[in-house]
């Protein structure tokens, strides 16, 4: 997943959402009781899905990967801001850091392009019915669902794998509650012209992607809509 750096950095102190002592413990319950909400929420989505017959759809299949999805990444960052709460010093390993990132990233990254994927069903099943259980059969879906994943992967593994190259001789406090890129770059003691690029390219492409192919399919399931209206108003008259 990534090499290790030479930094002589082997912590972090995560600053937190705030340095007010009054205000550790009513965080606390907020966000653990956002967090139980989330998990029951999301793991009975997935469990309600698995168990209706009538739900196994390729929308619903979506569905639960984005349920699967958003518990993920959930976990990934909540437990340990949990804890932080309550420690006087919120330290964390830089291993632990870097793999906070690694699946951080896997799963945001992940969810942009399901997103996409979501979006594509709609639009067959609404431009498309005849064909929609052709075009999205289960194999379609599996194959779908395998490059969303691929995606996360690619660029966690590779934002990941650079930021562990880099080295952090400096200041050792994040500005964040969570191991982010760029809070981390602004600690790097060593060129992050690299890092910046990767960002600057990857990033935009996983922003831009998701939003300009859900913006462009919702575009065409309305003018399709639109025009079905159109045409039985037109057949009324």
């Amino acid at each position: 997943m990534m090499t290790l750096n030479h930094s002589s950095v082997s912590e972090f102190i995560l600053e937190g959402l705030t340095k007010c002592p009054e205000l550790q413990l009513p965080l606390f319950l907020l966000f653990l009781g956002i967090y139980v909400i989330t998990m029951v929420g999301n793991l009975g989505m997935i469990f309600l899905i698995a168990i209706s017959s009538q739900l196994h759809s390729p929308m619903y299949y979506f569905l639960s990967h984005l349920s699967f999805i958003d518990l993920c990444y959930s976990s990934v960052i909540t437990p340990k801001m949990l804890v932080n709460f309550v420690l006087e010093k919120n330290v964390i390993s830089f291993l632990e850091c870097m793999a906070q990132l690694y699946f951080f990233l896997i799963f945001v990254i992940a969810e942009g392009y399901l997103l996409i994927a979501m979006a594509y069903d709609r639009y067959v099943a609404i431009c498309r019915p005849l064909l929609y259980n052709i075009i999205m059969s289960p194999r379609v879906c599996s194959i779908m669902m395998g490059a969303v994943y691929s995606l996360g992967l690619f660029g966690a593994t590779v934002h990941t794998t650079c930021m562990s190259m880099l080295s952090f001789c400096g200041s050792h406090v994040i500005s964040h509650y969570f191991c982010d890129i760029l809070p981390l770059l602004s600690l790097s003691c060593s060129s992050t012209h690299v890092n910046e690029i990767l960002l600057f390219i990857i990033g935009g492409v996983n922003t831009l992607a998701p939003i300009l192919a859900t913006t462009f399919t919702y575009t065409f399931i309305i003018s399709s809509i639109v025009s079905v209206s159109a045409t039985e108003s037109r057949a009324k008259a």
